[in-house]
């Protein structure tokens, strides 16, 4: 089912996700179905469950639909449930982050270059693997809103004052994204 997503203001946004219930084949595998179907037509590369106002440790990545910028990424898809980074690497990079939930910015963003995961997947096995580039980048922004954090959050001072008065017209229910969307 394709359900809306939550805007920057939402307070589903802000609040620490709960664990996902292992036991709940059922709930999770609507949930999961959930997730694609709202991201194929909100047209990203992520979304996490508190995006579409579920608060629970869920996310999906799909590489594929930026495989034309960065083609190691086809074929990267990924249902990543209740997810731990259990290593970074010293080394950041920047890369340039937009949200659906933050219709409209870009900004650079500062992360590690290389993480190690530990989740599982659609099929609840337990799933352990080391990413780097764009695919680490594109977890890493997923697994920040579990934790009730937005890319913007991680933006210098300065830029942060720059993009504020769109960030408010954003919380005001003033942009009118391409993709169902809504604010609470």
């Amino acid at each position: 089912m394709i359900l809306p997503i939550y805007l920057y203001g939402s307070e589903v946004l802000r609040r620490k996700a709960e664990p996902a219930d292992l036991n709940d084949r059922e709930g999770l595998a609507a949930l999961v179905q959930n997730l694609k179907d709202t991201l194929a037509v909100a047209d990203g590369c992520g979304l996490a469950a508190p995006q579409i106002g579920i608060s629970q440790r869920v996310v999906i990545v799909d590489g594929d639909v930026i495989s034309d910028v960065y083609d190691y990424c086809k074929g990267f898809k990924r249902v990543l449930i209740n997810p731990v980074i259990t290593w970074e690497s010293e080394e950041k990079t920047t890369y340039s982050e937009g949200c659906l939930s933050v219709p409209g910015i870009y900004c650079d963003v500062l992360r590690p270059s290389k993480i190690t995961i530990e989740y599982y997947d659609e099929n609840l096995q337990k799933q352990s693997e080391t990413l780097d580039k764009f695919s680490c980048r594109m977890v890493q922004h997923e697994l920040s809103h579990l934790d009730g954090n937005l890319f913007t959050d991680n933006v210098p001072p300065i830029r942060k004052k720059m993009i504020s008065g769109k960030l408010q017209r954003i919380a005001k229910g003033k942009v009118h994204p391409r993709y169902n969307s809504k604010l609470k």
